[in-house]
């Protein structure tokens, strides 16, 4: 019986765990679920025959080394400043593992000692990263071999609210980690556009949106999305003159947030004094000058040039920035204090519905002549536990493990899901759980501005 090692029971994985679990019997594995917290791990096998729930600490070296020493493989949803820790004790025991998370530095550097050892550390196979590349490579593959030239590519996801339970005046709710959210963009944002690099700075990076369309579901924003560059070697297009990555929101979200971003509110890099006794209405009075006479509505409305009136001043007031209930936290950062703020808005209700949004847009020459690719993917949850962010998270994560397994994936090293022998098998089987891309082709005759 192969033993599969899950480490982390967050809320990426229901659907990861649960596919396992569905397929054990049949493939005669063995699941043994690993978490911090020991309730939840038994809460996400949920007494099945075929697996196990217990207390796991990843810092424990012993209890480490035990675990992937008599796994079979180990899939690792932990946190990704964990990952190291786990994928240097897979090697040493010469066990293959899974993640969901970008390969980062640390990982990257395993990839001849992984070699050698005749180990797979699999990086990048969740959502986005993951699920973007092996869609976008399968169509980049096509049209290489039929001829064609890429000239520029575009993708962009987003987790959103589905439209169902889309209440709230940001259009907006939490489907992943809400400090992500607060801290996103804080690199800027780096691509190339018909041969010119272009930088973003953080400051500037909400106000540089563009637009999408998705049939059935509408318009959407697009926000850059960190440095959409260094997918290019991966991908096999060094020379492509056009390349952005991009985050999806609902149209006037980045130019609301962007307000947050300016008034200082996102700021993770110092200490706000005393901050458990402020209330929300302090901690945003305290980023504005002193006036004895305005409100702190009127000052932020003119400190930010915003029409008091506005719909983004009403966005801004329904969040709670001007009320007076106390933040409770101590020796908080402006971005923890805002995340509170947020969670307490932005949590999705136990009836809600999350919404996965993936677009990918390609151009290129063939005989003559320029075409364009929309490929389009729309997710929806199914309940408040079953998101359409864990089953997009958790399945290809689950399928890319049978197939190690099954030995029909063969390859080693540190690698992300962009050859067809893993993105074909893994997008095949999506499919038939409804993850699945509409694709639309049309011939342009111009070309897009710079």
């Amino acid at each position: 019986m192969k033993k599969i090692l899950v480490l982390g029971a967050g809320l990426s994985t229901p659907s990861l765990i649960n596919y396992l679990l569905d397929h054990a019997k049949e493939q005669k594995w063995h699941v043994r679920v690993g978490d911090v917290s020991e309730e939840t791990a038994l809460k996400r096998v949920n007494g099945h025959p075929h697996s196990e729930g217990f207390k796991f600490d990843v810092f424990d070296d012993d209890q480490r080394a035990k675990e992937i020493r008599n796994a079979s493989i180990v899939i690792s949803m932990l946190p990704a400043r964990m990952h190291f820790l786990v994928a240097k004790t897979c090697i040493r025991f010469k066990r293959d593992m899974v993640t969901a998370s970008y390969v980062a530095k640390e990982i990257r550097e395993f990839n001849e000692e992984a070699r050698q050892n005749g180990i797979l550390l699999l990086n990048e196979l969740g959502l986005d990263p993951g699920i973007d590349h092996m869609s976008a490579m399968q169509i980049i593959d096509r049209i290489k071999s039929e001829g064609g030239k890429l000239i520029a590519f575009k993708s962009s996801t987003g987790g959103l609210v589905a439209p169902k339970f889309d209440n709230n005046p940001w259009n907006y709710k939490f489907t992943w980690n809400p400090r992500n959210v607060v801290l996103a963009g804080q690199g800027g944002a780096q691509f190339i556009k018909r041969g010119m690099y272009k930088y973003i700075p953080y400051h500037k990076l909400f106000t540089r949106v563009q637009r999408i369309n998705i049939d059935g579901y509408g318009e959407f924003e697009v926000y850059p999305n960190r440095d959409s560059l260094k997918y290019r070697n991966a991908y096999g297009i060094d020379d492509i003159p056009s390349m952005f990555r991009g985050t999806i929101r609902k149209p006037g979200y980045s130019r609301t947030w962007n307000y947050l971003v300016q008034l200082g509110l996102t700021d993770d890099s110092f200490v706000i004094e005393n901050s458990e006794n402020l209330t929300y209405r302090d901690f945003t009075n305290s980023f504005m000058k002193y006036n004895k006479v305005k409100t702190v509505e009127e000052k932020f409305a003119e400190y930010l040039d915003i029409d008091p009136e506005s719909f983004d001043m009403y966005k801004l007031r329904w969040l709670g920035l001007f009320e007076n209930k106390q933040v409770k936290i101590k020796q908080a950062t402006p971005a923890q204090i805002l995340q509170k703020m947020l969670e307490e808005k932005w949590t999705l209700d136990p009836e809600d519905k999350d919404m996965i949004v993936m677009q990918h847009n390609f151009e290129f020459e063939q005989d003559g002549k320029t075409y364009k690719i929309i490929s389009s993917m729309v997710v929806e949850g199914k309940n408040n536990t079953d998101t359409a962010m864990a089953i997009t998270v958790g399945l290809p994560l689950a399928i890319g493990c049978k197939l190690i397994l099954n030995g029909k994936i063969a390859t080693t090293g540190v690698q992300i899901p962009t050859v067809p022998a893993i993105y074909n098998p893994i997008l095949e089987e999506l499919a038939r759980y409804g993850i699945r891309f509409k694709e639309e082709v049309m011939e342009i005759t111009e070309p897009n501005g710079d």
